[in-house]
């Protein structure tokens, strides 16, 4: 089979060839249909996590079909259509401890799987694994109520789901973005209002419209993530969605004077993501995506770095090259 795969730590992704895996007890062996390019797979990239050892494929955002199953594992079945997210398991860390779906297959453990509808575009359901089930936990469970000012920092793969999810939510939307080309594309995916960061004051334009309930962080900016705590309301709450070694700057005295909170949210029910795959299916929540085959992995890899790819990059074993 062919996989991508990580050979040291900060190394290339680079395409190799691999015996077809054979799943253990409590495993299956999946067919990759389709897996997104997140920059949660940077932990694969240049060995972050401690666990990791290589050659490491790479990939947390699994979407594919049952191709054998292992002895033990119960309630799935051959050609039975499931995905896998990031999931620290028995196996380990999808992606990251173990190998992901930078490949045409891959072996998962029972518990690791969800199953995925008939309806769904793989590609499209892809990203939804870990993008999609971050922000729809994240606003799901923050302190915003319908009809609240919620407003979502940067417009990117996490970001333009959260303008989804916050829109069918019933929060009065707000996308702040740095990107001019993204300001009339957020209005179309939801937001009620859409800020262009520099040409105005995030902050004071969202004091403006009575200040926000919560500011849900999707980009990696710890200075603008500080400076937006003003446009928080009384009893506002700063969430963030993503890491970075940047601290944020935020006076003891501002906190309490409004009763603010600063909250980092990871999903840990992994019930969420059955209950954001359904709900993204009754709503039309959708991922905007760029596909690409597993021969294009770097390239497609370094403009989700780079913040050039249209939302979400998303390889496919089955595609061609060009």
């Amino acid at each position: 089979m062919k996989v991508v795969e990580v050979r040291r730590a900060g190394g290339p992704l680079t395409v190799a060839e691999r015996p077809l895996p054979q799943p253990q007890a409590h495993q299956v062996r999946i067919r990759v249909e389709a897996c997104g390019i997140c920059h949660g797979d940077l932990m694969a990239v240049h060995g972050y996590h401690p666990g990791i050892t290589f050659p490491r494929v790479p990939g947390h955002e699994v979407i594919g079909r049952i191709d054998a199953v292992g002895p033990e594992a119960e309630g799935w079945t051959v050609g039975q259509r499931v995905g896998v997210g990031y999931v620290h398991g028995p196996l380990g860390v999808t992606g990251v401890t173990v190998d992901g779906g930078y490949a045409e297959y891959m072996v998962a453990h029972e518990n690791a799987l969800v199953a995925i509808d008939e309806a769904w575009d793989a590609v499209v359901a892809a990203p939804l694994m870990c993008a999609g089930v971050t922000t729809f936990s994240a606003l799901r469970q923050s302190a915003a109520r319908p009809g609240d000012i919620v407003a979502i920092v940067g417009m990117g793969g996490l970001g333009h789901l959260a303008v989804q999810y916050a829109r069918h939510f019933g929060y009065y939307t707000v996308a702040l973005t740095r990107s001019p080309e993204k300001v009339e594309g957020a209005r179309q995916l939801g937001a009620h209002e859409a800020i262009l960061i520099g040409a105005a004051d995030p902050a004071a334009e969202l004091l403006r419209l009575g200040g926000a309930k919560l500011i849900l962080v999707t980009a990696p900016n710890a200075e603008l993530a500080s400076q937006l705590v003003r446009g928080l309301a009384h009893d506002g709450q700063l969430l963030t969605v993503i890491g970075g070694g940047e601290p944020l700057v935020v006076s003891p005295g501002e906190i309490l004077g409004r009763r603010l909170s600063i909250r980092g949210w990871r999903v840990d029910d992994p019930e969420e993501l059955p209950r954001a795959l359904a709900f993204s299916l009754r709503a039309g929540v959708r991922p905007e995506v760029e596909a690409y085959p597993l021969d294009e992995a770097a390239y497609a890899f370094q403009r989700m770095l780079d913040g050039t790819v249209h939302y979400r990059a998303v390889l496919v074993p089955g595609r061609s090259q060009g």
